[in-house]
Parts: structure tokens; sequence; C-alpha cells
């Protein structure tokens, strides 16, 4: 019989054998749903602890499955112990391919570390007289970066240049002329004012390039660069190095930039780098 029905027979017995009172009555109702309360709550534990137990048994078969998986593969390795001995004897061999080009890289490291030094000692050696503002040099990974100010070089919104600039051309020649196998790319740059003729230089896109090429034969004609080594073109006010916002800042962004470096192949034997065979 349940609780309830339980409840109401007995209430029912009590008001038949004798009279109960407010206080009574509402007791054993206080009582009823204490009861009624206590038999939910146990029966959400008993669902609870079947949803766990259902959880478990899923995990566990699980684990059964893996653990039969594990077992094969190594019933598989066991059985085959000849091949993975020459997997791993593979792989050493690799491992020690590996190693020996870390060591060729270190060594080929020292040896481009020797010639950016000595590329960028020769240079300053042979510039030694000319203002650090007007010429800058830079060598990194085996090219030698020369940058030229424009005052130096031309008169303002003028491409031709200067005799005064010759000397150091001359000297920069010198260091191009030595290392024969380098490519020379010549880089003209201007700064951001605008700049507007009927005739040539029309506007920076102009004037930078005919800088360029106004140098390249400067180079060629009067200290006999090979012109099939050089490279000439323009980049206008685009390849800025700092701000056009202030007086300065314009005068080094107006540039010619010399940049000696390795052709492809040579650049290759330099890195000790053997070509890619198709």
């Amino acid at each position: 019989m349940k609780l309830g029905k339980i409840f109401a027979v007995a209430v029912m017995a009590i008001m038949m054998t004798s009279c109960v009172s407010r206080k009574q009555f509402d007791a054993l109702n206080l009582n009823y749903n204490q009861c009624i309360t206590n038999v939910g709550e146990r029966q959400r534990e008993i669902q609870d602890l079947k949803a766990t137990n259902a959880g478990l048994s899923s995990e566990n078969n699980l684990l059964k499955s893996q653990n039969d998986a594990l077992k094969s593969s190594l019933d598989a390795c066991l059985s085959n112990s000849g091949k993975g001995s020459a997997n791993i004897d593979k792989l050493i061999g690799e491992i020690n391919a590996s190693n020996k080009y870390i060591k060729q890289l270190i060594s080929t490291n020292s040896k481009n570390d020797s010639l950016n030094l000595a590329l960028s000692n020769r240079l300053k050696r042979s510039l030694d007289n000319v203002a650090d503002n007007d010429v800058q040099i830079k060598v990194l990974k085996g090219v030698v970066m020369i940058s030229l100010s424009d005052k130096m070089l031309y008169k303002t919104g003028d491409y031709n240049v200067l005799p005064a600039a010759q000397e150091v051309l001359g000297k920069v020649a010198k260091v191009i002329n030595d290392y024969d196998k380098y490519s020379v790319l010549i880089e003209g740059n201007t700064d951001n004012v605008p700049l507007t003729s009927s005739s040539a230089p029309r506007d920076n896109w102009d004037l930078s390039a005919l800088r360029a090429t106004s140098m390249a034969k400067v180079l060629q004609t009067q200290f006999g660069v090979d012109p099939a080594r050089i490279t000439a073109g323009g980049r206008s006010e685009y390849n800025p190095k700092t701000t056009n916002a202030s007086v300065s800042g314009r005068a080094e962004n107006r540039r010619t930039e010399i940049i000696i470096m390795p052709k492809l192949d040579e650049f290759m034997k330099l890195m000790d780098i053997a070509p890619v065979k198709n």
C-alpha cells in the first residue's frame, strides 16, 4: 500500500476513535510531507547511482578495447622485430645526416662572417675620407649595401652626377671590379615632395630612375664596370628610410643605393649548397 493511502487510513482511524486537535493534525500533516520529500530524494539518489554505474561500465568496455588494440600492436611489433631494426637504422642515418648538415651550416656561417667583415673593412678603408652622413655602408650575409646621399651626387631636381662625386664612385667601382663575380643593383630613391615638369624628369619616378641609370653609365664608362653586371632602377618616394615629415628626414630619403651581391650560382657556392636536382 502506498504511503499516501496509509496516512489517509491512519488519519481516518484516529478521527473515528477520538477527537484530534488542530495542532495534532498539523503535526501529522508536516510529518507526512517530510516523508514524501525524503522518499523523493532517495529515488533521485538511486537514479544517479544507476547512471554512474552505466558510465563506469562504458568506460570499462572502452579500456578493455584499447588494451586489446595495444596487445595486438605489441604482438605485431614483436613478430616484425627485424623490420623494426631496419627502420631504426634508417632513422639513425637520418639523424647523422642532419647533424652533419648542422655542422656544415655552422661552418658556412663562420665563413660568411669572415667575408662580411673583410668586405666591410675594405670599403671603409677605401672611403675613410668621406663624411659618414653622405655614405653609409652595411654588409649582411655577403651582400654589400652602400647608400649615397643625393647632395653629394646631384643638384636639386637634377640627375647628372656631379664631378665632385666621381672620386667616391671611383673607390666604389674599385671594390665592384675586385668582386667581379658579383651583381650590381643601383636604386634611385626620392622624398615625397612632388616634382612636376613638362620635360624629363617629369616626376619622382622619372627622377629616381634617371639618377640610377646616370650612375650606372658613370660606373661603366669612366670606371670600367661591366654593364652586364648592372641593373638600374628607380623606386621614387616609395622606399623611405625614415619619415618625410621633417627636412632631415626628407634629406635622408633622397639617396642612391648601390647593392653588390653574389650571383645566384656564386651564392650557392658560397653557402656550400649543392644545386637541387630535378
